[in-house]
């Protein structure tokens, strides 16, 4: 009875207003799943992997734990389809009201707008306590406020209408609701029409998601969702530098987009407060607005991310993608599986894994993981920051189609002596300025020369600014000079151009190197 109060004290204006706010918050839900769950490469590990929250070290951990973060996943993306279908259609939809406050309810926990957390900088927008997600939530509780109204849907009219639907769990058989007019034709008649008020929404939705595509396409760019610095890409200063990274593949420019910076995950030797500060400013919005940009540059190849694979399905994109993989002992198949469902181009060993696994002696696990990626048919690269690591894996007879490895001088303030330098030791992080700590990743400059200068694959440089330690114009042609065919840097938005414009002078002043281009 207590339902039946509820709806009879509420005005019909006001019932339809409840309907259509469960209407349009079950569009909302709906969206959102289907969107992941058409994007292979979506993954929640980005989501959890950044949270700020006083419950961060939780999602962490969920992020960090492969069999945890693809239950997630999976949750995540039919928990906002079944929520939002309940909501929209009104079909069971008082479940669905309360898995939405609870899955909207951990959403909020994971970024809580909560002054102090992120360096007082908000995500998106500007909020304090209360933003888009506890506001969707407060509606959510105020419809569970009015329970009969969750009633009023799909559900209800194949009950009206004697249909049996099957289910796997029981529901309670719900009593007839009383009505404050007794059945009258034009109260039968209204009822009807609140039953099939998802109709016309059905059909709005269908339209949008068709034509989101269209809508969204690489002009969008321009409009009020993304902004482009046309003014920077007029100062260009010709065309991006091309080659072949491995035989059958189209040509990828000379610079690379890094990812480290975008991903908050970049070298900040003592600078406690840098990724936070990266991450803030680097918010999905302005990740996108940085792969516009880029791609407008002339960069096109970038490391894969689920916010890449996206961006390409959105803005119908032509760049090309790689990612590294750290293979396991006993597994060294699944992270290359995984990559190239998610629409990968190449894929190198990480260079850490690869240094480590030189150290260990474990040869077999390296030249099994090339084989698997060739024999899957993409180009493998092979890793390093230790120089020593390439030349054993040359001496054990391991073929990657082209290096990956890190490339700069040792001339700047922070790099530490050169007597205190242990080959395939980088990660053995010291509290002495003189030695090791986070501070330089290319230990022996001359001798990484030396081999780059005899190598015959393709060569790309990494870290060739040691983490922001080196000016580009020193860096890249630095790197150009003794031998990289293309390099790997991490770029903020309002870098791009400026990079690109040293790219193309520094492969122009690099013409006579002594090494021949490769690719």
């Amino acid at each position: 009875m207590k339902d039946s109060r509820n709806t009879s004290q509420l005005a019909s204006s006001q019932q339809w207003g409840l309907i259509i706010l469960r209407i349009i918050i079950g569009w909302h839900f709906l969206y959102e799943g289907i969107v992941k769950l058409l994007d292979t490469g979506w993954s929640a590990e980005g989501y959890l992997a950044n949270t700020h929250g006083f419950l961060s070290g939780i999602f962490h951990s969920m992020a960090s734990n492969p069999a945890v973060l693809e239950a997630v996943n999976f949750l995540n993306v039919w928990g906002l389809i079944l929520i939002g279908t309940g909501l929209f259609l009104g079909f069971l939809a008082r479940p669905a009201v309360y898995s939405g406050i609870l899955l909207l309810f951990f959403y909020y926990l994971a970024y809580p707008p909560f002054q102090g957390y992120n360096f007082g900088v908000a995500q998106e927008g500007h909020y304090l306590i209360f933003d888009k997600t506890f506001i969707e939530l407060a509606a959510l509780i105020l419809l569970a406020l009015f329970p009969t109204t969750l009633n009023i849907g799909l559900w209800s009219l194949l009950k009206k209408l004697k249909i049996r639907v099957w289910l796997p769990f029981s529901l309670k058989k719900q009593k007839p609701q009383p009505s404050a007019v007794e059945s009258p034709v034009s109260e039968s008649r209204r009822t009807m029409l609140k039953h099939l008020a998802f109709l016309p929404f059905l059909g709005g939705f269908t339209w949008a998601f068709a034509g989101n595509k269209k809508y969204s396409s690489i002009d969008a760019f321009s409009g009020s969702t993304f902004t482009l610095n046309q003014e920077s890409l007029g100062k260009l200063e010709g065309k991006m530098p091309m080659g072949v990274l491995a035989k059958g593949k189209p040509p990828i420019s000379r610079l690379i987009m890094g990812g480290n910076i975008l991903s908050g995950t970049a070298h900040a030797r003592d600078l406690i407060y840098a990724r936070s500060l990266f991450r803030a400013y680097n918010t999905e919005k302005k990740i996108i607005e940085t792969y516009i940009l880029a791609e407008k540059a002339g960069i096109n190849l970038f490391y894969l991310t689920s916010l890449l694979s996206r961006y390409r399905k959105i803005f119908d994109s032509n760049i090309q993608t790689w990612t590294n993989v750290d293979p396991r002992k006993g597994d060294i198949g699944s992270q290359v599986n995984q990559t190239i469902d998610q629409g990968v181009d190449y894929i190198f060993i990480m260079g850490a894994a690869v240094d480590q696994m030189v150290r260990e002696k474990n040869f077999d696990l390296i030249a099994g993981s090339i084989d698997l990626i060739k024999r899957q048919g993409y180009p493998a690269g092979l890793g390093a920051h230790s120089v020593e690591a390439l030349i054993a894996c040359d001496e054990a007879g391991i073929e990657p189609d082209f290096y990956y490895k890190t490339m700069h001088h040792d001339k700047y303030w922070s790099a530490h002596p050169r007597e205190n330098r242990i080959p395939l030791m980088w990660k053995t992080f010291s509290q002495n300025h003189d030695e090791f700590n986070d501070n330089m990743w290319c230990l022996f400059p001359e001798k990484t020369i030396e081999y780059v200068q005899k190598a015959r694959k393709p060569v790309v440089g990494f870290k060739v600014l040691a983490a922001g330690a080196i000016p580009p114009e020193v860096g890249f042609q630095w790197a150009f000079d003794n031998g990289a065919d293309f390099i790997d840097v991490g770029m903020f938005d309002f870098q791009i151009v400026a990079n690109v414009n040293q790219t193309i002078r520094s492969v122009e002043k690099a013409k006579n190197r002594t090494r021949p281009w490769f690719g």
